[in-house]
């Protein structure tokens, strides 16, 4: 009886629908990926075991570095440019509608009003040398300016949770200033910004 020949079947796969789809993917990810915006000083944080996040919107961050400056920043280019518009009919800021808009697309800031204007019409590479030489926003009992910056801001955007991120140098009296800042502002709710502490440590 003769044998019955199966016939050879090629191995080989057609990927070409399987790469469609990898690139269709990468595609998706680089133009859906939101970039963490430039911070105008590096902080290092102090640690902690609190696993809580903050949300990804409505974020008010006042952040301190090392030498007590504060620097301050809301998300949202809208909730940005209603603020500079309202900090500007209070302290009679002669502003242009392309400093505005330049104004909203900054993250955070340390400018005191008296160099808002300047540092606004700066570039964004020369920004960086500003944000190393300026005092902060004043936030001391003699000129509070932080304190109108959060009333402004929680009147263009009545949903803003308060984050503050200090670095672990920065000494109590910088940090004692912006809370009791808040708490003059009646917000009595706000996050400290960590960095996760390591197990075992």
């Amino acid at each position: 009886m003769p044998k019955v020949k199966v016939p050879r079947k090629s191995t080989s796969v057609d990927m070409t629908a399987m790469t469609d789809v990898a690139f269709l993917l990468l595609t998706f990810f680089m133009l859906a990926t939101k970039f963490k915006p430039d911070e105008p000083v590096v902080v290092d944080t102090p640690s902690s075991i609190s696993e809580i996040k903050l949300p990804e919107t409505d974020i008010m961050l006042i952040t301190i570095d090392k030498q007590g400056r504060v620097f301050f920043g809301i998300d949202g280019q809208n909730t940005r440019a209603e603020l500079l518009n309202r900090m500007s009919a209070k302290y009679k800021l002669q502003l242009t509608a392309d400093e505005v808009k330049e104004f909203s697309l900054v993250s955070s800031f340390g400018a005191p009003i008296a160099q808002l204007k300047q540092y606004v019409s700066l570039k964004s590479e020369k920004r960086a040398d500003f944000d190393k030489q300026t005092t902060g926003i004043p936030c001391d009992s003699l000129n509070n300016e932080l304190a109108d910056w959060i009333w402004q801001a929680r009147l263009a955007n009545n949903n803003l949770r308060v984050a503050i991120k200090g670095d672990r140098e920065t000494s109590y009296k910088a940090f004692k200033n912006v809370v009791n800042t808040l708490q003059e502002k009646k917000v009595n709710r706000f996050n400290f910004i960590t960095a996760m502490e390591r197990a075992g440590e």
